[in-house]
């Protein structure tokens, strides 16, 4: 079977390697960068997890061609990491996937956004706000970024509608959740765009959300929080947008009402206070102007590229240092003196033997990883 128009020619070797168990978006980085591609990536597999006494179970070539025939039918497509069409903010990301699915006009990933999200059980004045501030934003051609939920995302994304808008979903770019936003998700589709990290037809479980929050804060400049509480996903998302650097925004509300409690807090610790679509376009100004905004997290991939061959010595040395209590990779390459690309190399290799977890942060330990 060919490969799709618009798919890279390796579409069904980088897919392989993505659906191969115990690959997730750190270690698929690290293969293609230690191997130059995914085909002589998947030819190593074997060797490399039989150092450590195990098998991996390399996904057949006719699944991953069935599914991006499945996609051709949908009428969606696959965005590889490391392609030209690939969000270029999300790829400097150390966790990005390596793979999206798209429903949609991809070219909005190119564009300035800014993401919008916040409560569900919004008020009629946050949902009125969400709307206002959308419609203003996209008119100075800013694309609004939110992630299909009913309420602040719902109005995000209707009030954005005619300037364009990404919805980042949980589940699979066709299925709609909530069910009351399905005619929604179909308008997004045909004029604006619907990415997911998740198979086709997957429904939305409560582990997605927080990669999908994630996604959300990648795609833009700033997060701009309209009602949430202070554990709720909009302030996860918040939090991540400010980790990355990026500018976060929130719409101050009454000390009375608990869904304003989560943008109060934001405002207090030095989020941007919001009013109006010019307040946003002031706070992002620090990140651009016009279509430039956010440009400079367009960065190289953060990944130091490993190795052929690990080095012994290094092995012996980060062996030692490893325990079941997660540490930094940088304070092992600190600690062992020895550099960054061949850390990295041993690092890889012990995952693929079963013996390394990466965990959130850059950390990892001895054990069994939750595919980071």
């Amino acid at each position: 079977m060919g490969v799709s128009a618009g798919l890279p020619a390796d579409a069904v070797a980088r897919l392989r390697l993505i659906r191969t168990e115990s690959i997730g978006p750190v270690t698929y980085r690290q293969l293609v960068a230690r191997f130059g591609d995914a085909e002589t990536a998947i030819r190593a597999l074997p060797d490399l997890a039989r150092r450590g006494g195990r098998s991996l179970s390399v996904c057949p070539a006719n699944v991953a061609e069935d599914e991006i025939a499945g996609l051709n039918a949908l009428g969606a497509q696959l965005l590889f990491l490391g392609t030209p069409d690939y969000p270029a903010l999300l790829s400097g990301f150390e966790t990005a996937p390596p793979a999206l699915y798209a429903r949609g006009d991809t070219g909005l990933t190119d564009r300035a956004a800014v993401a919008i999200v916040g409560a569900r059980n919004a008020s009629a004045a946050g949902i009125r706000m969400a709307r206002s501030l959308a419609h203003d934003l996209s008119d100075h051609d800013l694309v609004v970024v939110s992630g299909l939920a009913r309420g602040i995302d719902a109005a995000a994304h209707q009030g954005a509608m005619a300037g364009g808008t990404i919805a980042v979903v949980a589940g699979g770019v066709d299925v709609a959740y909530p069910p009351e936003n399905a005619a929604l998700m179909d308008e997004i589709a045909a004029k604006g765009l619907i990415l997911a990290e998740q198979l086709p037809g997957t429904e939305p479980q409560a582990r997605h959300f927080p990669r999908r929050n994630r996604i959300i804060a990648a795609l833009a400049a700033g997060t701009l929080v309209v009602e949430g509480a202070p554990r709720s996903g909009s302030l996860i998302t918040a939090r991540i947008a400010a980790e990355a650097g990026r500018e976060v925004m929130a719409v101050p509300g009454s000390p009375l009402d608990p869904r304003a409690q989560g943008c109060n807090i934001l405002i207090r610790e030095g989020a941007t206070l919001i009013q109006t679509a010019a307040d946003v376009i002031e706070a992002l100004s620090a990140f651009g102007a016009g279509n430039q905004i956010g440009q400079r997290f367009q960065v190289a991939d953060p990944l130091p590229v490993p190795e052929t061959i690990a080095d012994e010595s290094i092995r012996a040395e980060v062996l030692a240092l490893l325990s079941p209590t997660p540490v930094a990779i940088d304070e092992l390459v600190r600690l062992t003196a020895m550099p960054a690309a061949g850390v990295a190399c041993v690092l890889l290799d012990l995952e693929l033997e079963g013996r390394l977890a990466r965990h959130a942060g850059g950390k990892v330990a001895i054990g069994q990883s939750p595919l980071l």
